[in-house]
């Protein structure tokens, strides 16, 4: 997937298709502490909202970097999102981009910075729990 000039996504059919029925195509899209961008469900994102807002004072440094870098957006008529100039430095966003399935979320990655972080997740040891899982 590309980046446009204007900072804009296109989300691919088979998620938007899917979001566009659940939430009428109502996301937020917030920093993740590995380097992407968390693309949640608007509803999604209230639930975890209240999550981080209930959490004692001693999480306020993560909780103002999830919920103060969180931007509300609408997939617009041409199947696309806009990501903010702030949330694209954070994320590294320039032009090669995925936006990769993850349950109830999706996350959006530079692709270079992904195929490093998948590079590092690969040298490092499985955890037990998905050695053990049968597929």
């Amino acid at each position: 997937m590309t980046l446009d000039a204007k900072g804009r996504v296109a989300v691919p059919t088979r998620h938007r298709d899917a979001l566009m029925s659940a939430v009428s195509g109502q996301l937020t899209l917030t920093k993740h502490p590995v380097g992407c961008l968390l693309v949640l469900p608007r509803p999604t994102w209230v639930e975890l909202r209240e999550r981080l807002m209930s959490l004692p004072m001693e999480a306020d440094g993560w909780r103002r970097i999830f919920i103060g870098s969180a931007v509300d957006v609408e997939i617009d008529a041409g199947s696309r999102i806009h990501i903010s100039p702030e949330l694209r430095a954070d994320a590294a966003l320039i032009r090669d981009v995925l936006l990769i399935g993850m349950g109830q979320r999706l996350e959006l990655w530079d692709s270079a910075r992904y195929a490093a972080h998948e590079s590092v997740v690969k040298q490092g040891p499985m955890p037990d729990v998905i050695k053990n899982f049968v597929f």
